[in-house]
Protein backbone atom coordinates (compact mmCIF):
# COMPACT_ATOMS: atom_id res chain seq x y z
CA UNK A 1 0.00 0.00 0.00
CA UNK A 2 1.30 3.47 -0.92
CA UNK A 3 1.78 5.36 2.37
CA UNK A 4 3.48 8.48 1.00
CA UNK A 5 1.42 11.41 2.22
CA UNK A 6 0.21 14.09 -0.21
CA UNK A 7 2.25 17.25 -0.61
CA UNK A 8 0.87 20.15 1.43
CA UNK A 9 -1.16 17.87 3.67
CA UNK A 10 0.06 19.32 6.99
CA UNK A 11 -0.99 22.85 6.02
CA UNK A 12 -4.36 21.64 4.70
CA UNK A 13 -5.18 19.67 7.85
CA UNK A 14 -4.04 22.48 10.11
CA UNK A 15 -6.39 24.93 8.38
CA UNK A 16 -9.23 22.41 8.64
CA UNK A 17 -8.67 21.92 12.39
CA UNK A 18 -7.32 18.38 12.01
CA UNK A 19 -3.62 19.13 12.36
CA UNK A 20 -3.11 16.75 15.29
CA UNK A 21 -4.94 13.81 13.72
CA UNK A 22 -3.36 10.41 13.16
CA UNK A 23 -3.47 9.24 9.54
CA UNK A 24 -4.22 5.68 8.40
CA UNK A 25 -3.88 4.78 4.69
CA UNK A 26 -6.72 2.73 3.22
CA UNK A 27 -6.83 0.40 0.25
CA UNK A 28 -7.16 2.19 -3.09
CA UNK A 29 -9.48 1.63 -6.04
CA UNK A 30 -9.14 1.51 -9.80
CA UNK A 31 -8.34 5.23 -10.09
CA UNK A 32 -5.45 7.45 -9.05
CA UNK A 33 -7.37 8.51 -5.95
CA UNK A 34 -6.14 7.51 -2.51
CA UNK A 35 -7.98 7.49 0.79
CA UNK A 36 -6.90 7.93 4.41
CA UNK A 37 -8.80 7.74 7.68
CA UNK A 38 -8.03 10.52 10.18
CA UNK A 39 -8.49 10.05 13.91
CA UNK A 40 -8.60 12.83 16.47
CA UNK A 41 -9.68 11.49 19.83
CA UNK A 42 -13.02 9.78 19.27
CA UNK A 43 -13.71 11.69 16.04
CA UNK A 44 -12.82 10.42 12.57
CA UNK A 45 -12.86 11.85 9.06
CA UNK A 46 -11.88 10.66 5.60
CA UNK A 47 -9.22 12.27 3.44
CA UNK A 48 -9.45 11.88 -0.32
CA UNK A 49 -6.27 12.57 -2.27
CA UNK A 50 -7.26 13.22 -5.90
CA UNK A 51 -3.98 14.53 -7.33
CA UNK A 52 -3.94 16.71 -10.45
CA UNK A 53 -3.50 16.21 -13.34
CA UNK A 54 -4.73 12.63 -13.05
CA UNK A 55 -7.76 13.52 -10.93
CA UNK A 56 -9.98 16.56 -10.48
CA UNK A 57 -11.96 16.83 -7.22
CA UNK A 58 -14.34 19.52 -8.51
CA UNK A 59 -16.92 17.12 -10.06
CA UNK A 60 -16.94 15.11 -6.83
CA UNK A 61 -17.49 18.23 -4.73
CA UNK A 62 -20.29 19.47 -7.00
CA UNK A 63 -22.06 16.12 -6.99
CA UNK A 64 -21.65 15.60 -3.23
CA UNK A 65 -23.09 19.01 -2.44
CA UNK A 66 -26.06 18.47 -4.77
CA UNK A 67 -26.82 15.02 -3.38
CA UNK A 68 -26.58 16.20 0.21
CA UNK A 69 -28.75 19.25 -0.49
CA UNK A 70 -31.41 16.97 -1.96
CA UNK A 71 -31.64 14.52 0.91
CA UNK A 72 -29.33 11.80 -0.42
CA UNK A 73 -26.56 10.53 1.87
CA UNK A 74 -23.34 11.63 0.25
CA UNK A 75 -20.48 12.35 2.68
CA UNK A 76 -20.50 15.94 3.86
CA UNK A 77 -17.55 18.07 2.78
CA UNK A 78 -15.53 19.29 5.77
CA UNK A 79 -12.74 21.06 3.85
CA UNK A 80 -11.31 21.12 0.34
CA UNK A 81 -8.21 22.33 -1.51
CA UNK A 82 -9.16 21.94 -5.15
CA UNK A 83 -5.74 22.95 -6.50
CA UNK A 84 -3.99 20.20 -4.54
CA UNK A 85 -6.82 17.70 -4.93
CA UNK A 86 -7.34 17.31 -1.18
CA UNK A 87 -10.84 16.78 0.24
CA UNK A 88 -11.73 16.15 3.89
CA UNK A 89 -14.98 14.19 4.17
CA UNK A 90 -17.44 12.86 6.66
CA UNK A 91 -16.47 9.31 7.64
CA UNK A 92 -19.19 6.77 6.82
CA UNK A 93 -17.42 4.10 8.86
CA UNK A 94 -16.31 0.68 7.70
CA UNK A 95 -19.56 -1.15 6.92
CA UNK A 96 -19.36 -1.44 3.16
CA UNK A 97 -22.28 -3.25 1.54
CA UNK A 98 -20.00 -5.82 -0.13
CA UNK A 99 -18.14 -6.65 3.09
CA UNK A 100 -21.32 -6.81 5.17
CA UNK A 101 -22.94 -9.28 2.78
CA UNK A 102 -19.82 -11.43 2.73
CA UNK A 103 -20.24 -11.77 6.50
CA UNK A 104 -24.08 -11.81 6.68
CA UNK A 105 -25.41 -13.28 3.40
CA UNK A 106 -28.83 -13.97 4.93
CA UNK A 107 -29.47 -10.20 4.89
CA UNK A 108 -28.89 -9.92 1.14
CA UNK A 109 -32.53 -9.35 0.16
CA UNK A 110 -33.04 -6.61 2.76
CA UNK A 111 -29.81 -4.82 1.87
CA UNK A 112 -30.48 -4.88 -1.87
CA UNK A 113 -34.02 -3.69 -1.29
CA UNK A 114 -32.58 -0.69 0.55
CA UNK A 115 -30.21 0.04 -2.33
CA UNK A 116 -33.05 -0.16 -4.86
CA UNK A 117 -35.22 2.09 -2.72
CA UNK A 118 -32.39 4.65 -2.56
CA UNK A 119 -32.42 4.73 -6.37
CA UNK A 120 -36.19 5.19 -6.36
CA UNK A 121 -35.74 8.23 -4.11
CA UNK A 122 -32.93 9.61 -6.27
CA UNK A 123 -35.08 9.25 -9.38
CA UNK A 124 -37.92 11.23 -7.81
CA UNK A 125 -35.64 14.29 -7.87
CA UNK A 126 -35.27 16.67 -10.76
CA UNK A 127 -31.97 15.96 -12.56
CA UNK A 128 -28.88 17.47 -10.99
CA UNK A 129 -26.46 20.01 -12.53
CA UNK A 130 -24.74 17.48 -14.75
CA UNK A 131 -24.13 16.89 -18.46
CA UNK A 132 -26.30 14.58 -20.55
CA UNK A 133 -25.43 10.91 -21.01
CA UNK A 134 -25.63 11.13 -24.80
CA UNK A 135 -25.16 8.66 -27.63
CA UNK A 136 -21.58 9.79 -28.25
CA UNK A 137 -20.68 8.96 -24.64
CA UNK A 138 -22.40 5.57 -24.78
CA UNK A 139 -20.54 4.73 -27.99
CA UNK A 140 -17.18 5.91 -26.65
CA UNK A 141 -17.58 3.75 -23.56
CA UNK A 142 -18.66 0.64 -25.47
CA UNK A 143 -15.67 1.05 -27.79
CA UNK A 144 -13.33 0.42 -24.86
CA UNK A 145 -13.85 -3.28 -25.52
CA UNK A 146 -12.44 -2.81 -29.03
CA UNK A 147 -9.65 -0.55 -27.84
CA UNK A 148 -8.32 -2.85 -25.08
CA UNK A 149 -9.86 -6.32 -24.94
CA UNK A 150 -9.64 -7.13 -28.65
CA UNK A 151 -5.96 -6.17 -29.06
CA UNK A 152 -5.08 -8.13 -25.91
CA UNK A 153 -6.74 -11.17 -27.48
CA UNK A 154 -5.20 -10.50 -30.92
CA UNK A 155 -8.67 -10.16 -32.38
CA UNK A 156 -9.06 -8.22 -35.62
CA UNK A 157 -12.66 -7.04 -35.59
CA UNK A 158 -15.02 -4.90 -37.64
CA UNK A 159 -15.12 -1.57 -35.81
CA UNK A 160 -17.50 0.03 -38.30
CA UNK A 161 -20.22 -2.57 -37.84
CA UNK A 162 -19.67 -2.44 -34.05
CA UNK A 163 -20.53 1.26 -34.04
CA UNK A 164 -23.50 0.70 -36.36
CA UNK A 165 -24.88 -2.09 -34.17
CA UNK A 166 -24.72 0.05 -31.06
CA UNK A 167 -26.25 2.98 -32.90
CA UNK A 168 -29.26 0.82 -33.70
CA UNK A 169 -29.49 -0.65 -30.20
CA UNK A 170 -29.01 2.54 -28.20
CA UNK A 171 -31.05 5.04 -30.22
CA UNK A 172 -34.32 4.10 -28.43
CA UNK A 173 -32.58 4.82 -25.10
CA UNK A 174 -32.02 8.45 -26.02
CA UNK A 175 -35.72 9.08 -26.64
CA UNK A 176 -36.79 7.43 -23.38
CA UNK A 177 -34.23 9.27 -21.24
CA UNK A 178 -35.26 12.70 -22.54
CA UNK A 179 -36.50 13.93 -19.15
CA UNK A 180 -33.63 12.11 -17.46
CA UNK A 181 -32.55 11.28 -13.93
CA UNK A 182 -29.24 11.70 -12.13
CA UNK A 183 -27.07 8.70 -12.97
CA UNK A 184 -24.26 8.03 -10.48
CA UNK A 185 -22.63 5.59 -12.97
CA UNK A 186 -20.81 3.33 -10.49
CA UNK A 187 -23.56 2.26 -8.11
CA UNK A 188 -22.65 -1.17 -6.76
CA UNK A 189 -21.90 -3.06 -3.55
CA UNK A 190 -18.36 -1.70 -3.18
CA UNK A 191 -19.51 1.91 -3.47
CA UNK A 192 -22.40 1.76 -1.00
CA UNK A 193 -21.89 2.13 2.74
CA UNK A 194 -24.42 0.86 5.27
CA UNK A 195 -25.01 3.48 7.94
CA UNK A 196 -27.22 3.21 11.01
CA UNK A 197 -29.64 0.70 9.39
CA UNK A 198 -29.38 -1.96 6.70
CA UNK A 199 -31.66 0.11 4.45
CA UNK A 200 -29.73 3.36 5.04
CA UNK A 201 -27.34 3.86 2.15
CA UNK A 202 -24.25 6.07 2.12
CA UNK A 203 -23.14 6.91 -1.43
CA UNK A 204 -19.56 6.92 -2.71
CA UNK A 205 -17.80 7.38 -6.06
CA UNK A 206 -20.32 9.60 -7.85
CA UNK A 207 -17.99 12.20 -9.36
CA UNK A 208 -18.80 11.08 -12.91
CA UNK A 209 -22.56 11.66 -12.52
CA UNK A 210 -24.54 12.48 -15.66
CA UNK A 211 -28.19 12.95 -16.58
CA UNK A 212 -29.38 9.78 -18.26
CA UNK A 213 -31.63 6.72 -18.17
CA UNK A 214 -33.10 5.42 -14.92
CA UNK A 215 -32.08 1.81 -15.76
CA UNK A 216 -28.35 2.52 -15.76
CA UNK A 217 -27.67 2.55 -12.01
CA UNK A 218 -30.10 -0.29 -11.45
CA UNK A 219 -28.19 -2.54 -13.84
CA UNK A 220 -24.93 -1.36 -12.27
CA UNK A 221 -26.24 -2.56 -8.89
CA UNK A 222 -27.78 -5.84 -10.01
CA UNK A 223 -25.18 -6.86 -12.61
CA UNK A 224 -22.21 -6.25 -10.35
CA UNK A 225 -18.79 -6.97 -11.84
CA UNK A 226 -17.35 -7.62 -8.38
CA UNK A 227 -20.05 -9.67 -6.69
CA UNK A 228 -22.41 -12.44 -7.75
CA UNK A 229 -26.09 -11.49 -7.69
CA UNK A 230 -28.34 -14.44 -8.43
CA UNK A 231 -30.72 -14.15 -11.40
CA UNK A 232 -33.58 -14.68 -8.93
CA UNK A 233 -32.55 -11.75 -6.73
CA UNK A 234 -31.87 -9.60 -9.81
CA UNK A 235 -35.41 -10.30 -11.09
CA UNK A 236 -36.96 -9.62 -7.68
CA UNK A 237 -35.16 -6.29 -7.29
CA UNK A 238 -35.94 -5.32 -10.89
CA UNK A 239 -39.62 -5.96 -10.18
CA UNK A 240 -39.37 -3.95 -6.97
CA UNK A 241 -38.06 -0.93 -8.87
CA UNK A 242 -40.77 -1.25 -11.54
CA UNK A 243 -43.48 -1.53 -8.89
CA UNK A 244 -42.23 1.47 -6.92
CA UNK A 245 -41.80 3.74 -9.96
CA UNK A 246 -44.61 2.63 -12.25
CA UNK A 247 -42.39 2.47 -15.36
CA UNK A 248 -43.52 0.35 -18.30
CA UNK A 249 -42.02 -3.06 -17.46
CA UNK A 250 -41.52 -4.28 -21.05
CA UNK A 251 -39.76 -1.17 -22.36
CA UNK A 252 -37.78 -0.85 -19.15
CA UNK A 253 -36.54 -4.45 -19.34
CA UNK A 254 -35.38 -3.88 -22.92
CA UNK A 255 -33.52 -0.73 -21.90
CA UNK A 256 -32.09 -2.49 -18.85
CA UNK A 257 -30.63 -5.15 -21.16
CA UNK A 258 -29.34 -2.52 -23.59
CA UNK A 259 -27.55 -0.60 -20.86
CA UNK A 260 -26.37 -3.79 -19.19
CA UNK A 261 -24.65 -4.91 -22.38
CA UNK A 262 -23.21 -1.46 -22.99
CA UNK A 263 -21.90 -1.18 -19.44
CA UNK A 264 -20.48 -4.70 -19.41
CA UNK A 265 -18.67 -4.12 -22.70
CA UNK A 266 -17.18 -0.97 -21.20
CA UNK A 267 -16.12 -2.79 -18.03
CA UNK A 268 -14.34 -5.56 -19.93
CA UNK A 269 -12.35 -2.88 -21.77
CA UNK A 270 -11.59 -0.96 -18.57
CA UNK A 271 -10.43 -4.05 -16.68
CA UNK A 272 -8.03 -4.98 -19.49
CA UNK A 273 -6.80 -1.37 -19.58
CA UNK A 274 -6.16 -1.48 -15.83
CA UNK A 275 -3.98 -4.51 -16.44
CA UNK A 276 -2.07 -3.45 -19.55
CA UNK A 277 -1.75 0.29 -18.95
CA UNK A 278 -1.88 0.66 -15.17
CA UNK A 279 -0.27 -2.59 -13.97
CA UNK A 280 -3.32 -3.78 -11.97
CA UNK A 281 -3.83 -7.41 -13.01
CA UNK A 282 -6.24 -8.23 -10.17
CA UNK A 283 -9.14 -6.94 -12.27
CA UNK A 284 -8.62 -9.68 -14.83
CA UNK A 285 -10.13 -12.23 -12.45
CA UNK A 286 -13.42 -10.32 -12.61
CA UNK A 287 -13.79 -10.46 -16.39
CA UNK A 288 -15.42 -13.92 -16.65
CA UNK A 289 -18.29 -12.73 -14.45
CA UNK A 290 -18.75 -9.67 -16.67
CA UNK A 291 -18.77 -11.81 -19.81
CA UNK A 292 -21.46 -14.04 -18.30
CA UNK A 293 -23.59 -11.00 -17.47
CA UNK A 294 -23.16 -9.61 -20.96
CA UNK A 295 -24.23 -12.92 -22.51
CA UNK A 296 -27.47 -12.72 -20.52
CA UNK A 297 -28.07 -9.19 -21.80
CA UNK A 298 -27.30 -10.16 -25.38
CA UNK A 299 -30.03 -12.81 -25.23
CA UNK A 300 -32.69 -10.07 -25.16
CA UNK A 301 -34.15 -9.39 -28.63
CA UNK A 302 -33.36 -5.67 -28.25
CA UNK A 303 -29.66 -6.58 -28.44
CA UNK A 304 -29.90 -8.63 -31.64
CA UNK A 305 -27.61 -6.36 -33.75
CA UNK A 306 -24.86 -6.41 -31.11
CA UNK A 307 -25.31 -10.16 -30.51
CA UNK A 308 -24.80 -10.78 -34.25
CA UNK A 309 -21.63 -8.70 -34.14
CA UNK A 310 -20.21 -10.79 -31.30
CA UNK A 311 -21.09 -14.01 -33.13
CA UNK A 312 -19.18 -12.77 -36.18
CA UNK A 313 -16.17 -11.24 -34.42
CA UNK A 314 -15.47 -12.89 -31.05
CA UNK A 315 -14.98 -16.69 -31.01
CA UNK A 316 -17.49 -18.60 -28.92
CA UNK A 317 -14.79 -20.16 -26.74
CA UNK A 318 -13.76 -16.70 -25.52
CA UNK A 319 -17.34 -16.03 -24.43
CA UNK A 320 -17.89 -19.31 -22.59
CA UNK A 321 -18.10 -19.74 -18.81
CA UNK A 322 -14.44 -18.84 -18.34
CA UNK A 323 -13.99 -17.10 -21.65
CA UNK A 324 -12.81 -13.88 -20.10
CA UNK A 325 -9.84 -15.48 -18.36
CA UNK A 326 -6.43 -14.10 -19.25
CA UNK A 327 -4.53 -16.83 -17.43
CA UNK A 328 -3.13 -18.08 -20.76
CA UNK A 329 -1.69 -14.71 -21.76
CA UNK A 330 1.70 -13.25 -20.83
CA UNK A 331 1.98 -10.36 -18.41
CA UNK A 332 1.30 -6.90 -19.72
CA UNK A 333 4.27 -5.16 -21.35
Amino acid sequence: MDVKLPEGLDEFLSRAGWGEATIEPLAGDASFRRYFRLRRGEKTAMLMDAPPPHENPVPFLRAAEWLDANGMRAPRILAADEARGLVLLEDFGETRMRDYLDAWPADERQVYAGAVDALVELHKLAPGPFLDYNLVTYQREAKLLLDWYCPARNLYVDATSWSAAWQEVLTPIIARQRDGVTVLRDYHAENIMLLDRLDSQGLLDFQDALIGHRAYDLVSLLQDARRDVSPELEAEMFDRYVRETGVDAEDFLADYARLGAQRNAKIVGIFVRLWRRDGKPRYLDLIPRVWALMERDLAHPALAPVARWFDANVPAELRAANGGSFADLPAAP
